[in-house]
């Protein structure tokens, strides 16, 4: 009897949607540069693309290509204010390919052009706020 309960294996659990969920939303924050898409996002979660699609918005109230972008254009913003790079560095930096669609996201979420954001005076002001505060004073819009 013992032989047999020693080969028996425990039930594993299976992991909730939710779990995977978070575990994809950290992936985006992580990797927000790289080459990121809903299929690949989706299989990460190990379901289907339209049901990852809408389990995201449920569950974090926006779409993953959506959060995804908003988390670019977040850092966009913080290389911009910091003004070492020029604009076409800033925009390979955070995950574009193309500066015009660069440019048209960045005016989209934020509404200026990246050159006008960056030179905006008032920068210097965020300088001495801590970036948790920083970061929700400058989030894009929408």
């Amino acid at each position: 009897m013992a032989g047999i309960l020693s080969t028996v294996r425990p039930v594993t659990q299976a992991i909730p949607l939710s779990r995977h969920l978070l575990r994809v939303r950290d992936l985006i924050d992580r990797a927000f540069a790289g080459p990121l898409d809903v299929p690949a996002l989706a299989r990460s979660a190990h379901v289907s693309e339209d049901y990852f699609s809408r389990s995201f918005k449920a569950a974090f109230g926006e779409t993953p290509h959506r959060y995804l972008l908003r988390r670019r254009m977040e850092r966009a913003k913080a290389l911009l204010r910091a003004g070492e790079l020029p604009v076409t560095e800033v925009c390979l930096a955070v995950g574009f390919t193309s500066l015009g669609s660069f440019s048209t996201q960045f005016r989209r979420f934020v509404g200026e052009s990246p050159s006008s954001y960056r030179n905006r005076a008032g920068h210097d002001e965020l300088a001495t706020v801590p970036s948790c505060l920083v970061r929700r004073y400058t989030r894009p819009a929408g």
